[in-house]
């Protein structure tokens, strides 16, 4: 038999790190090749991790809710095979190293053993805020040591870690300290309780008939960015009023031979994606992110969507390149998007790299909004319900007042490095792309 190790595979060029969320799979089941093992959470969107062979789960090296690194081993496939693909990484050894660390503070704890009492001890580290790998978790609690002292020490591994020989030291020196301060008569000295990490206390209903809900993941982290964004970028708006009579016309008159040759249904909203893109190319200091006191110009166009999903939650897939597609391009890019949101099966990659981001509060009957940016970016754009509405039409004759189609396009853009002419100037000239539409265009 053989061993193969199941690792958190690369999803996408920013993601480093994922959340276990559920184990579809247990120890002893059988797994086929392909098949999901287990579910996890990035800070974008949901995944399945499936497995490379056919086998039995053996072994599950975290557990739900632990962040694992891209490229570590989270489960042991046993598979059929005289050879072994099984690598003793320093994950993947940790049953082995157990009972050797172990062994190596069991001599520096003898006289701490014997002065003070045995206790069941069985502290709750996933609480913490920090994390620390299965076996540092396995060594503090084997020596009783708090979920205080273990957020205490500090970590010599990547971005602060507690690594083995970090809780080795600690407990070596902790039980070196003068065994006076042990033998003290216990009944004289009062217990000192174990710090817990402090918890947001449940809300209770006054009334009794108000429902309690939590939050679920998504919705956190949404709150998080959208509290985070509006603290981090000094928010301006600038809106606009556009005719979009044209438009309106020749989607009208395509969009049934449209979806016949392309099998895409045609909405405005490649549309409007089409001319953001152009303003875009016009005006590369909206498509440039903040880092700190740095301004970084984006090379490439990628514009975001914001999609609402059928739980109530957002996301924001991105249309890469957006500037180098046509119509139909851009029809089938956002068709994909959206289908694939809804669905849930966006993959991490789907969500990277945005430079410009676009939301169609539209689809609800909003005229218009306030969108907050989707950081590190500097602008976002709302596009508003399309309506009919009385207007003056100017012509060589005279004006007139005549039924159009209109819309507006609420702009909100960082005013740190985007000061109110380019803003007002970008989202002008979108509004004068979409007005110079070409009704005879082919698509």
């Amino acid at each position: 038999m053989a061993k193969f190790e199941l690792k958190l595979p690369k999803m996408g060029e920013s993601v480093a790190e994922a959340t276990i969320t559920n184990w579809l799979k247990n120890v002893g089941d059988t797994i086929a090749m392909d098949e999901a093992v287990l579910e996890i959470a990035t800070d974008k969107v949901d995944s399945e991790v499936p497995s490379e062979v056919s086998g039995v789960l053996v072994e599950q090296l975290f557990g739900k809710d632990d962040v694992v690194k891209v490229g570590q081993t989270i489960a042991i496939i046993e598979t059929e095979g005289g050879s072994t693909s099984f690598e003793k990484s320093s994950v993947t050894s940790s049953a082995v190293e157990m009972p050797i660390a172990v062994a190596e503070v069991a001599k520096t704890v003898e006289v701490a053993k014997e002065t003070v009492a045995p206790a069941d001890f069985s502290p709750d580290y996933s609480g913490s805020d920090k994390f620390f790998s299965p076996l540092v978790k396995n060594i503090a609690k084997e020596e009783g040591v708090s979920v205080a002292e273990l957020e205490n020490i500090s970590g010599s591994g990547k971005d602060g870690r507690v690594t083995k020989e970090d809780i080795l030291n600690f407990v070596k020196n902790r039980t070196s300290q003068p065994v006076v301060a042990q033998t003290v008569t216990p009944v004289a000295q009062p217990i000192t309780p174990t710090v817990q990490p402090t918890t947001q206390a449940v809300p209770v209903s006054v009334n009794g008939g108000d429902e309690i809900v939590e939050m679920d993941r998504m919705r956190k982290l949404i709150s998080g960015y959208m509290v985070a964004s509006v603290q981090t970028s000094a928010h301006v708006q600038s809106f606009i009023e556009v005719d979009v009579t044209n438009i309106v016309k020749w989607r009208d008159k395509v969009k049934g031979a449209f979806e016949k040759r392309e099998g895409e249904k045609l909405t405005f909203t490649p549309i409007m994606m089409e001319a953001v893109a152009k303003a875009l190319k016009d005006f590369p200091g909206m498509n440039i992110s903040v880092d700190g006191d740095y301004i970084i110009k984006k090379k490439n166009i990628n514009l975001g969507m914001a999609a609402a999903l059928p739980n109530g939650n957002l996301i924001v897939p991105v249309i890469k390149n957006a500037d180098q597609l046509n119509l139909v391009g851009m029809a089938k890019a956002v068709n994909d998007l959206g289908n694939r949101a809804k669905a849930g099966k966006l993959k991490p990659d789907d969500t990277q790299g945005g430079t410009y981001t676009v939301t169609n509060v539209g689809t609800f009957g909003s005229v218009f909004g306030t969108p907050i940016i989707n950081q590190p970016q500097v602008g976002i754009l709302a596009l508003g319900a399309i309506r009919k509405v009385p207007a003056v039409i100017e012509t060589p004759e005279g004006d007139f007042i005549g039924i159009r189609q209109k819309m507006f396009l609420s702009h909100s853009y960082d005013h740190r490095v985007v000061d109110g002419a380019l803003g007002g100037s970008f989202v002008k000239r979108v509004a004068e792309y979409l007005e110079a539409f070409d009704v005879n265009r082919e698509y």
